[in-house]
């Protein structure tokens, strides 16, 4: 697995989160094969009145040329190396030629070119912004070294190369666009994945010294543990998987829901050496005790993981199929070496086995059964009022986000990311498709008129910027026809249309400007567009609300298929399919487990009892979350199903000892909640503190996303351990009679003793059942 590790790849898209068969996705896949990738724009804005010299002029003319000569770049546009629309009387075509003859080197020729670069209105809005002064050098990219490891190669260069920039002039620069988003965020994704690991391998080992004091006790179950963490990243290769934000998660996880498997098993292995003193026999009984309850725990928690595959999410179901089977392999791991290493370790010695009464503990314990026993009333109104305000919560829940809005609210990315946005109307990828169904349809002139009447409409909203389009490049060739005079500027007459489209004929089919906007059939044409990352909600209003409507009154009176498509939309349209999957993956939890209760228990009831108390922690989270307006996103959502299947372990705990005291105690069940309190309570404590210091560690993370899983996570398993241990008991005490067949021997009977009990009362518990056999027998004998 080490051998496959090393071969995981980062993975540089943005999350895929609609399926593969989806109808808007093939749209864009399709787009793709025609005009290539809407997301190998790169740009990098300044505005400070210094460049207008003819000193920093020049050095800009040289940022371009350098960052050009930079291997995957493909081009490289800048008012310091314009290219301009000329037109050749003799060939009857339009050629293009280079603005820039010879760089200004006073400020007269300066102001000159500035005017004749101003006057190039197909750039107006995209490189330069009269209102503000601020412009752009924008940076076309390979395709295939975007979708490479050479991606961060090319994005130090151009940073570099803009360093060198920066400190010769004193502009600071801004960079922007989704290749150095992708950059920024799988950058800091390798880092986080080192941060988080140390962080909670420090804290878990933390928790190990402070609880056993012991160093054999925290560096064998961490080795195990980190073997596991290799095997997770080598499950990712070995199932064609890269490492995405959640992906890179995965071995924080595995550390943390790993490790409460070993001190399970090293409690009950002290627990039974304390009685005995017998080391192999206490080993040999932890693994034939618990061996079932502990995989049963740790199938509900893979449960919790494993029904993400059944999303349509890619990114989800990746997450969730990777960390279900680790999860199961933690288990079989922790089984077969923790017992193994500690057979030749030495014995326990008194300081190893004081852990075993904590007086805090206790303390908790009693205050516990008090309420279970004296304030139940209390405990239930309380816990209804919460519901109920939690509840009101859930429905403020919004599934808004953004297209980078996992990166810190104060750092440049998204600083810079403002700057285009306040400069050039934004950066995010739009594209328009329109397919005219005949040949050369796109150049006809009533076509023509129709798509600058949109594109006028488009220009018009404030999130979008400037389009681009074949218009822009029939405008720009008869303002050169013209001798480039820029009153010129717009789209042919009746009667110089001829001419016009006669010297554009010769670029057709080309590797020409026209070759990026239009197929070669001149069939189908693209709008390219750039918009402002307005969040989910407004840029759905923005397509549905306002867009589309107008699209369609404008062509209502054609058949052309036009299709909005672009990264930008897929993203937005992801937001919806996480709603609905993430409703499904909690269905299939809910059932999921609730077959293992029935199979565990083989009673109805316990079944919705111990439902219950899983249920209220995710109502509250749901409820924080739409108080506090944290969104659904692909991180958040994963709160729900995976704190599910962990808090339900305590459940089973519970109830399992619950059932081991009925019939050790003539199925009182007053006596039976109280013994399994105070029996079962320090387990589901302990339990509790290390899995809320595992994922609190995920506060440290710089995505929000991941530090609201955190968060929300740690605060939901905390109070699962609340509601475990107090509303459990109160619905056991109110709804259960304590009947049970002595003919059914459901799963749950293979359970033992809890690994925090200081005393074992098995035997005589077994005792008092044989006991109670006989008096029943006899009173059957009697009644026949």
């Amino acid at each position: 697995m080490g051998y496959r590790a090393k071969n995981v790849e980062m993975d540089y898209d943005l999350a895929q989160m609609v399926p593969d068969t989806d109808v808007d996705f093939i749209a864009l896949n399709k787009f793709k094969e025609v005009y290539g990738d809407d997301g190998n724009i790169l740009a990098i804005g300044m505005k400070d009145s210094s460049l207008y010299t003819p000193e920093n002029f020049t050095r800009l003319n040289y940022l371009a040329r350098a960052i050009n000569d930079i291997i995957g770049v493909n081009n490289v546009l800048s008012i310091a190396n314009l290219q301009q629309i000329q037109k050749n009387t003799e060939e009857q075509r339009f050629e293009i030629s280079p603005m820039v003859d010879d760089l200004p080197q006073t400020k007269v020729q300066l102001d000159s070119l500035l005017t004749r670069i101003v006057d190039q209105k197909f750039y107006s809005g995209q490189l330069l912004n009269l209102e503000t002064g601020a412009t752009a050098v924008i940076i076309s990219v390979d395709e295939k070294v975007l979708n490479s490891a050479d991606r961060q190669r090319l994005m130090q260069d151009i940073i570099q190369v803009g360093e060198a920039f920066q400190e010769k002039t004193g502009i600071e620069l801004h960079y922007a666009g989704l290749p150095f988003v992708r950059s920024v965020m799988m950058g800091k994704v390798k880092q986080e994945i080192i941060k988080l690991l140390v962080l909670s391998v420090l804290i878990t080992a933390f928790i190990l010294l402070l609880f056993f004091r012991s160093w054999d006790a925290v560096v064998f179950p961490l080795l195990v543990i980190f073997s596991v963490v290799i095997w997770s990243v080598g499950t990712l290769d070995l199932l064609g998987y890269k490492i995405t934000i959640l992906t890179g998660l995965i071995p924080t996880i595995i550390v943390v829901i790993g490790i409460p498997n070993s001190i399970y098993l090293l409690n009950k292995y002290h627990q039974e050496f304390e009685k005995h003193g017998n080391k192999i026999k206490a080993i040999s009984t932890i693994v034939r005790k618990i061996g079932v309850v502990t995989l049963i725990t740790n199938f509900t928690t893979a449960v919790g993981f494993l029904v993400l595959a059944v999303t349509d999410i890619k990114l989800l179901r990746e997450f969730g199929i990777v960390t279900g089977i680790n999860i199961f392999a933690t288990f079989l791991v922790s089984i077969i070496l923790i017992p193994a290493v500690f057979s030749y370790l030495p014995k326990p010695g008194r300081k190893q086995l004081k852990h075993l009464n904590f007086k805090m503990t206790d303390f908790m314990v009693e205050w516990l059964t008090k309420v279970a026993q004296k304030h139940r009333a209390k405990s239930y109104i309380i816990t209804i009022i919460v519901v109920i305000i939690a509840f009101i919560g859930v429905f403020k829940i919004n599934s808004i986000s953004f297209m980078i809005d996992d990166l810190p609210e104060d750092g440049k990315t998204k600083t810079d990311l403002r700057f285009f946005e306040k400069n050039f109307s934004g950066i995010m990828p739009l594209e328009v498709t329109i397919d005219t169904k005949k040949r050369r349809g796109i150049v006809q002139l009533n076509t023509l008129r129709k798509i600058e009447e949109f594109e006028q409409f488009l220009d018009s909203i404030p999130a979008i910027s400037k389009p681009v389009s074949i218009v822009n490049m029939i405008k720009a060739a008869r303002q050169a026809y013209y001798n480039n005079n820029a009153a010129f500027y717009d789209l042919p007459t009746q009667r110089d249309y001829g001419f016009i489209m006669r010297y554009l004929k010769q670029e057709e089919g080309s590797e020409s400007v026209m070759s990026n906007f239009t197929d070669t059939e001149l069939q189908e044409m693209r709008i390219s567009l750039k918009v402002a990352d307005i969040g989910s909600d407004k840029m759905d209003i923005l397509l549905e609300d306002v867009i589309k409507p107008r699209m369609h009154q404008i062509f209502e009176d054609t058949d052309f298929e036009i299709t909005v498509t672009g990264t930008t939309p897929i993203f937005i349209k992801g937001n919806r399919y996480l709603v609905e999957n993430l409703r499904l993956s909690l269905i299939v939890a809910f059932i999921v487990i609730a077959i293992v209760m029935g199979l565990l228990f083989s009673n109805v009831k316990m079944i919705l009892i111990s439902l219950i108390p899983n249920m209220i922690p995710l109502i509250i989270t749901a409820g924080v979350m739409g108080y506090f307006g944290v969104p659904l996103k692909p991180s958040t959502a994963l709160i729900f199903s995976i704190a599910f299947g962990i808090s339900v372990d305590d459940t089973i705990h519970f109830l399992a000892k619950y059932r081991q005291e009925l019939f050790a105690n003539n199925f009182l069940v007053p006596i039976a909640v109280t013994k399994t309190l105070k029996e079962t309570g320090k387990s589901m404590i302990y339990t509790s503190i290390v899995l809320f210091a595992g994922f609190i560690v995920f506060v440290a993370s710089d995505f929000g996303g991941t530090v609201a899983l955190g968060f929300l996570t740690s605060a939901t398993l905390l109070v699962a351990m609340l509601t475990n241990l107090i509303v459990l008991p109160a619905l056991l005490l109110t709804f259960d009679n304590g009947k049970r067949r002595r003919d059914v021997h459901p799963i749950i009977e293979q359970y033992d003793d809890n690994f925090y009990l200081a005393s074992d009362d098995e035997e005589i518990d077994l005792k008092q059942i044989t006991k109670e056999r006989t008096s029943s027998e006899t009173d059957d004998s009697e009644e026949k």
